[in-house]
């Protein structure tokens, strides 16, 4: 038996503080992943501040016209609010894409983003990991690698980034707000997720103990004709084999604006800024689609067990852009 210190936050200077002060301490929201690792002894902290007293829960209207959501806010009531579900369709699609309707009720916005990879040899507690203990190496580059990452890999880690919503951000250009000991921070998500390099065991810019406060998507006409497209092994409750969260206007048949990202092929969540660049301008055609697809996934570096993703993921992103394109050649 580990002893483990449990107490609740009654604001955000509150939780801050305590967790800073404390390496050993972390924050406790929905606890859909934090409490499976602690039963797997793959995080052992001492000390857990619960945070879900905090007036963090809104989904409101920004300024600009795009939305803010609130870091403690459930996957469920995102998925249901009407502001997200008319203007964001591909985040309410990617947050009922993922996981349980139980686990969504209690999962929040923040946790999900924060949530650790699904490798394996990172949840055994045994095996080698450079995420989970750096420097002992990868147990999944000459192990059993078929859910494994083939985009933004090292040498150090191939392992996915399990999130659903999350690429449906990345594609939206999102903006995660923190508070910690330095005030208030931004990041862009696609900085706020790291590629593993030579330092797989940090995964975001934080500081031990800054706190998500909120995620913001900025106005984007684009994205109320969007879409996201999750292949998976079976139907309910699986993480992503390979999945795309598209947006796309189209003029004249030629598409004037794309947004594009992928998931279950990278070791974040995967902004396709290649086959975007392909596409700007481009004819609503297969042809163009194919030529994308290919753009981007020319760098992959599968392994033995996964490499059937690199076709899989070209499949995807044809599949998605034709799925858009399909009811109209003028927006």
């Amino acid at each position: 038996m580990r002893l483990i210190t449990y107490s609740r936050a009654a604001d955000a200077d509150g939780a801050v503080t305590t967790v800073s002060a404390d390496p050993t301490s972390d924050f406790l929201a929905g606890g859909t992943t934090e409490i499976d690792l602690l039963r797997q002894n793959v995080l052992t902290p001492r000390r857990l501040v619960d945070i879900n007293e905090l007036p963090l829960t809104g989904v409101d209207e920004a300024p600009d016209g795009g939305l803010r959501i609130g870091a403690l806010a459930r996957m469920s009531e995102v998925a249901a609010s009407p502001l997200v579900r008319e203007r964001l369709p591909v985040v309410a699609q990617a947050l009922e894409a993922g996981a349980s309707p139980q686990l969504r009720n209690m999962a929040s916005m923040g946790g999900n983003l924060m949530q650790r990879v699904r490798c394996p040899y990172y949840r055994d507690a045994v095996s080698p990991c450079n995420r989970r203990e750096p420097g002992t190496g990868c147990s999944a580059i000459e192990g059993f690698s078929r859910g494994h990452a083939v985009l933004g890999t090292s040498e150090h880690c191939i392992a996915t980034h399990p999130s659903d919503v999350a690429v449906a951000l990345a594609a939206l250009d999102a903006r995660v707000h923190t508070y910690g000991t330095k005030g208030e921070q931004a990041y862009g998500i696609d900085d706020f997720f790291l590629t593993p390099g030579h330092t797989p065991h940090r995964e975001h810019p934080l500081e031990h103990g800054e706190l998500i406060t909120a995620i913001e998507v900025p106005s984007s006409p684009v994205a109320r004709r969007s879409l996201y497209l999750k292949v998976r092994d079976r139907e309910s409750y699986e993480f992503a084999l390979v999945s795309a969260a598209c947006a796309l206007s189209l003029v004249d048949g030629t598409i004037a604006d794309v947004r594009l990202a992928l998931g279950g092929v990278a070791t974040k969540p995967w902004r396709a800024h290649r086959a975007e660049g392909v596409l700007l301008g481009a004819a609503a055609e297969t042809e163009s689609f194919t030529e994308a697809a290919r753009v981007e996934l020319s760098d992959a570096r599968p392994t033995a067990h996964n490499a059937f993703k690199t076709e899989l993921a070209q499949r995807v992103i044809v599949r998605v852009l034709e799925t858009l394109t399909a009811n109209g050649r003028t927006s």
